[in-house]
């Protein structure tokens, strides 16, 4: 079993969003840009829905610039939208009514590298979510190295970061990172958001392990080893394996 979030508790959902819209009012009114790391999958979708709900409620103001530059996250929307019979009765509602829960009068998909590259123009004003959500490839490297010596602008992490990814370098307070072969200060503002993981809390690992009537073996993966480490020590009357790469088992 993983155990990527199993040294602490998740952040409820509802003050996770409320933190989101906060840091992205903080960020114009410095005056600068919004850069969201994001997966394209279910991550992009879920926080376009969270924006267009900021938007509709006058959370945000209605003219507000967000920019999906994610071909791949584009595609994933889109088919998204092809299935409102997936919804819950809330999100279901919205597609009853003929709104795309997905979308906001100033939102644009770059698909285009050309219409990507002309973002790096933009000095304020901007939300611009771009994959990786770890920041170790995609288009997203591209608008770090173009906001993050920024002091006005901010980065928005709303997903998990792997130790030795960009991602995690910049999470932990580095001053300054290299990108693309320069080394890039790192002047604006951080904002780590965990409520929007889809990995399970502690409580959620601890309650599954649980359900399964303490198995007298449990292998641990996918986790820091201090997370690992702590979740171990939680496991009673099963036998832990903390397996590292390479590893083999007689099962």
């Amino acid at each position: 079993m993983e155990t990527t979030y199993g040294d602490r508790l998740h952040k409820q959902l509802q003050p996770s969003i409320e933190e989101l819209y906060e840091a992205i009012d903080d960020t114009f009114r410095r005056g600068g840009n919004v850069v969201i790391p994001t997966f394209a999958l279910e991550r992009a979708q879920e926080i376009l829905y969270f924006l267009h709900e900021a938007v509709s409620s006058g959370r945000l103001p209605g003219s507000t610039q967000v920019f999906l530059d994610s071909p791949m996250a584009i595609s994933a929307t889109e088919i998204f939208l092809h299935h409102p019979e997936c919804y819950d009765a809330e999100t279901a509602a919205l597609f009853n009514k003929h709104q795309d829960p997905f979308s906001m009068p100033g939102l644009h998909f770059t698909r285009e590298t050309a219409e990507s590259m002309a973002l790096n123009n933009i000095r304020g004003g901007a939300i611009i979510m771009a994959g990786s959500g770890m920041c170790t490839g995609g288009r997203v490297r591209h608008h770090l190295k173009h906001n993050l010596w920024r002091s006005n602008s901010s980065v928005i992490f709303v997903g998990y970061a792997a130790q030795g990814t960009l991602a995690r370098h910049i999470v932990d307070g580095a001053t300054s990172v290299r990108i693309y072969r320069e080394d890039i200060q790192v002047r604006a503002k951080i904002f780590t958001i965990g409520g929007f993981s889809a990995h399970a809390d502690q409580a959620e690992l601890l309650a599954w392990h649980e359900k399964t009537g303490n198995p007298p073996r449990t292998f641990l993966i996918h986790g820091d080893k201090k997370a690992m480490k702590h979740f171990a020590g939680l496991l009673n009357n099963t036998e832990v394996e903390m397996p590292a790469n390479g590893d083999s088992f007689e099962l």
